[in-house]
């Protein structure tokens, strides 16, 4: 099986082996075996729901909620206990068998709504046979998985919704329709294509349904200041996007002398007025989800997982580490609770009295807000700036971070990149960038953060809505570029939208997605413009032109710099490198040269590319 397949466990993995060993992700086998099975009963209950609908038959929001908690539960890094998802299983058989009794005509329906898996003793046997791999047509297979990795990104956004009080069946329908057709084997590859299309439709409509959700429930999220030191008081750090758990913390913590604070992406919580009544609610502690183990181990107090991105904890701090909602770990207190149900957090307060006060790690500020509300706000400031030329381009650098080290290339494209642009982000790719010091357009700042991946829909806005503005017919003319870090299901569901809303060009890293068959890989190329990423310097000649001043990489080597920016040279002389003549020393990276001389590698590119963008 080896190389035959991606695993969506694992997701930079190349060469998967379909889950046999515990890879990347640090899921085992057994746990990966049970979520292949519980995406097959769930599509087994989704072919059940829609063949009820083409019957007349009503579904309850109860079962459209079952489906998507089932499909959050198995996205990356969300769930490795093996019990609570087989605990899933045995819910979602029950359902089936109670709804394919009101079914008229069961017959028409696939082994995947019949099979009963009455014995849990052997549900390791079939999940062996439902797997990733169990479609043999590569193609096919590649197809059925991008969808199904689009519908897990869609039941994210919908479960926050839900949790909030917001439904849309509409959505519930097609998510389970879609995920019934990918056991259809009648189903042509031209006809996937075409549900991989709607799937991203219904993905602008997943991600309205949300923005609607939280800015009700919130308010529109407006330019904030978020504090990224520390108090004095013992904390609990809040991890993962579910602002309904965050807001029942906050309720339940105050007046209790703990202070709340958010990590990776839950920080653009600060953002909406309604969570700035909290005195309590200090600020931001860290940075993407991939350096968890390091910053949990600082924080000293409990840490909430409330949804995906779970790094297995270390021994250190396992014991101060809780989940809810679909996050589950081995070895973790859960917190139980329903979408939307009231949850009781006194466990976790209680823990935090208990321990000391965070240790920092880092001071400062850092500004976001600017989803479409507020961005639309300034529009008539943004267009002017535009239309005098003081803004080139947008670059649109959403997505999702990962630990790899090819993803340093987006902080030194943020770096490089000419200081006319503009960084519309979303996602916690932004952590790559968002606390260098990359100023400002006539005071818009050049790094404007919408929010979460789930607030992707603001991206979206902004550009349709300029668009309008400029009066333009295809949304393509716009001056915005498509950079994009994908890593997990939401942002498949993210470019699914963006393909649907007709953005062509698109490209993304470190990476294409390795699920995709070369097939599947060419139509989207051919229709959609797909691309990967190349080296900084390329990509900037490429999305401004050869006058584009491309800057200085970290991993560009000191004589090269020297041949190509003879400038460069009395600055890496003033920051401390006297040694700019020896030939060893001319081979080394900048990044390595700094290493040796205990200099901060960023500061010193911002130096370097600021003067060579001033003299350009």
């Amino acid at each position: 099986m080896e190389n035959k397949m991606f695993c969506y466990q694992c997701q930079e993995t190349a060469g998967c082996t379909g889950c046999t060993q515990m890879g990347v992700c640090g899921k085992k086998p057994e746990v990966a075996a049970m979520q292949d099975l519980l995406i097959y009963v769930t599509r087994g209950l989704s072919a059940i729901t829609t063949q009820l609908r083409a019957e007349g038959k009503d579904v309850s929001k109860d079962v459209n909620h079952m489906v998507t908690w089932n499909l959050f539960t198995t996205i990356t890094n969300a769930n490795f206990d093996k019990d609570a998802i087989v605990a899933r299983i045995v819910e979602t058989l029950d359902w089936k068998l109670t709804l394919l009794a009101r079914v008229s005509h069961p017959e028409v329906l696939p082994e995947a709504a019949l099979w009963a898996g009455n014995d849990p003793t052997g549900f390791a046997a079939k999940a062996a046979q439902v797997g990733v791999l169990a479609t043999e047509n590569e193609d096919i297979r590649s197809l059925r998985e991008l969808i199904t990795y689009g519908l897990k990104g869609l039941a994210a956004y919908s479960k926050h919704a839900n949790a909030l009080g917001q439904d849309d069946e509409a959505v519930d329908a097609f998510l389970q329709r879609a995920l019934a057709a990918t056991l259809d084997d009648s189903l042509t590859a031209d006809e996937l294509v075409a549900l991989t299309l709607e799937t991203g439709k219904y993905g602008v409509d997943g991600m309205a349904l949300l923005d609607k959700a939280n800015t009700t429930a919130y308010g529109n999220p407006e330019i904030t200041k978020v504090n990224i030191g520390v108090r004095k008081n013992p904390g609990i750090l809040v991890s993962g996007h579910d602002l309904r758990d965050l807001e029942m913390l906050l309720k339940q913590t105050e007046g209790a002398g703990v202070d709340v604070y958010t990590h990776s992406e839950m920080l653009p919580a600060h953002y909406y007025p309604a969570f700035k009544k909290y005195a309590h609610f200090a600020g931001n502690y860290g940075n993407a989800w991939w350096k968890q183990k390091e910053e949990f181990e600082s924080f000293n107090g409990p840490i909430l997982m409330t949804t995906n991105c779970i790094v297995p904890p270390k021994d250190s701090y396992k014991d101060r580490l809780y989940t809810t909602g679909a996050a589950g770990f081995p070895g973790c207190r859960h917190i139980s609770g329903e979408a939307g149900a009231e949850k009781d957090f006194s466990e976790l307060v209680a823990h935090a009295k208990r321990c000391a006060p965070p240790t920092e790690i880092e001071t400062g500020e850092i500004i976001g807000g600017f989803a479409h509300n507020q961005v639309l706000a300034l529009a008539d400031q943004v267009i002017a700036a535009v239309k005098s030329g003081a803004i080139r381009k947008f670059v649109v650098m959403a997505g999702c971070d990962g630990r790899t080290k090819s993803r340093n290339y987006y902080t030194d494209f943020a770096k490089a990149l000419p200081k006319d642009t503009v960084i519309l982000t979303a996602g916690c790719a932004k952590y790559k960038y968002n606390k260098l010091n990359l100023g400002d357009i006539n005071g818009i700042p050049r790094v404007l953060d919408a929010g979460q991946c789930n607030d992707s829909y603001s991206l979206a806005v902004i550009a349709l809505k300029l668009k309008e503005a400029f009066g333009l017919d295809d949304i393509n003319d716009l001056p915005i570029v498509y950079n994009i870090a994908w890593y997990e299901q939401k942002a498949v569901i993210v470019l699914l939208a963006l393909l649907y809303l007709g953005v062509k060009n698109i490209h993304l890293g470190p990476t294409l997605p390795a699920f995709l068959s070369p097939n599947v890989v060419k139509v989207l190329v051919d229709t959609f413009g797909i691309a990967g990423i190349g080296t900084v310097e390329d990509d900037l000649v490429l999305f401004f032109g050869k006058d584009a001043a491309a800057g200085i990489t970290g991993d560009m080597r000191i004589g090269d710099i020297l041949r190509k920016y003879p400038d460069a040279a009395p600055i890496l002389m003033d920051c401390g490198m006297h040694c700019l003549g020896c030939p060893s020393a001319q081979m080394e990276s900048l990044h390595d040269a700094c290493g040796v001389h205990g200099l901060d590698a960023e500061e010193v590119l911002l130096r370097l590319n600021a003067s060579i963008q001033t003299n350009a």
